[in-house]
């Protein structure tokens, strides 16, 4: 039965972190073509080079994909300690180097200017996040202790993700903050502390919207688009109308008028729309199709961790990668809000990509050294021979 079916469906990957390798890069490729058809005109008039933004996007990919080689060959164990307190300190620093020295733009500041090139330690803070957290979280698990939201690992988490608030972009400190806390849950927090945390987050979402007023408009425009169709909700509207317009299969690579004005960040945060304008139905079916492959691929790196760290860090990335992409095609839907996350490997981002393929290094690492045997929180440990000796010893009797 099992030769039948090998021979009737082929195997597309080794492992599951081949997949994931391989599924990275097919969503870079689509990626690729989505952000040069969405930005050639805007590049043209702005600096007079269509190739202007696919030209960084690709120099942004070369250094993601040395970290992301990087990042899978060493043995993610080793980003314990000294390396986490570099993390937090660089990131931290980073971040407080923004409201010091940062760029204005579009009445934020979040970019840090490096060599021509802007660098967003957001997204930076997201991965140290997840880090961190696995961390902490990854070792209790191993021994087998409680787990409490009293914790330094979730201090630090809101100390970064109040530096962001600040910038301000609410967005990305709520999927900063957010990341943390989903492995907290995961890891098993008490049942009252996922009440309170629950009737905290409905009370700080009710008071960062109305704090701004900016945010309360963004959510009647969410509401009832077409009635602010010419003030806050025009992105909504245009991004609906491109979606709309697509039909089953596009109308042609380069082809969408969307780009042309029409719709604002067309190649960031609404690429998505641009996307399924030109490819239709069927390519944002495509990327629905590998984006749910990676989830389910992440899912099984994270159960067959050696240890609770990778458990934690692979549920983790898996989190950061699919979660964003839901909340982005969410928003570019009209689902929910504008919040300005990005789609992972589709929109522009050099360090939205780079930090994106730095993770997928991680998830690769972890898959790397994972085991047939499903994860147990309290069962893990470092050395990832335990597993197997168990199943000898149980085998032997």
């Amino acid at each position: 039965m099992s030769e039948r079916r090998a021979k009737g469906f082929p195997k597309l990957w080794v492992s599951p972190a081949e997949a994931v390798f391989f599924i990275a890069g097919i969503l870079f490729l689509i990626g690729t073509l989505n952000v040069f058809s969405a930005s050639f005109v805007l590049g043209g008039q702005l600096f007079n080079d269509g190739y202007f933004f696919l030209t960084r996007h690709l120099i942004s990919f070369i250094i993601g994909f040395l970290v992301l080689i990087t990042t899978a060959v060493i043995d993610y164990r080793r980003l314990k300690g000294n390396w986490l307190l570099l993390a937090i300190v660089t990131t931290l620093g980073l971040l407080l180097a923004v409201h010091v020295a940062g760029v204005d733009a579009n009445g934020a500041r979040r970019w840090l200017s490096l060599g021509g090139f802007k660098f967003q330690p957001s997204e930076l803070a997201k991965l140290t996040a997840i880090i961190i957290t696995a961390a902490y979280l990854g070792t209790l698990l191993d021994r087998g202790r409680a787990i409490s939201l009293q914790s330094l690992p979730l201090g630090i988490t809101l100390v970064m993700g109040a530096f962001v608030l600040k910038q301000p972009d609410m967005g990305t400190a709520a999927v900063i903050v957010g990341l943390s806390l989903v492995l907290y849950v995961l890891a098993g927090i008490p049942r009252k502390e996922q009440c309170f945390l629950a009737m905290t987050a409905v009370f700080m979402v009710v008071y960062l919207v109305y704090a701004a007023s900016y945010r309360a408009e963004r959510i009647w425009a969410w509401l009832d688009p077409w009635a602010y169709q010419q003030t806050t909700g025009y992105q909504t509207v245009q991004s609906l109308l491109a979606i709309g317009s697509g039909g089953m299969f596009g109308s042609g690579l380069g082809m969408g008028t969307s780009k042309f004005n029409y719709l604002p960040e067309a190649h960031t945060d609404f690429a998505f729309a641009v996307l399924c304008q030109e490819m239709g139905f069927v390519g944002a079916a495509l990327v629905l199709i590998l984006l749910g492959a990676l989830a389910w691929y992440g899912i099984q790196i994270a159960s067959r961790a050696t240890d609770g760290y990778g458990f934690m860090l692979a549920a983790g990335i898996t989190t950061l990668i699919v979660g964003q992409a839901v909340g982005n095609i969410a928003m570019v839907s009209g689902i929910i809000p504008v919040t300005g996350v990005p789609l992972p490997f589709i929109s522009f981002g050099g360090t939205s990509l780079i930090v994106n393929c730095a993770a997928v290094g991680l998830l690769i690492s972890v898959g790397r050294r994972m085991t047939s045997k499903v994860f147990h929180p309290g069962e893990g440990t470092s050395s990832p021979d335990r597993p197997r000796l168990k199943l000898v010893k149980k085998s032997a009797r």
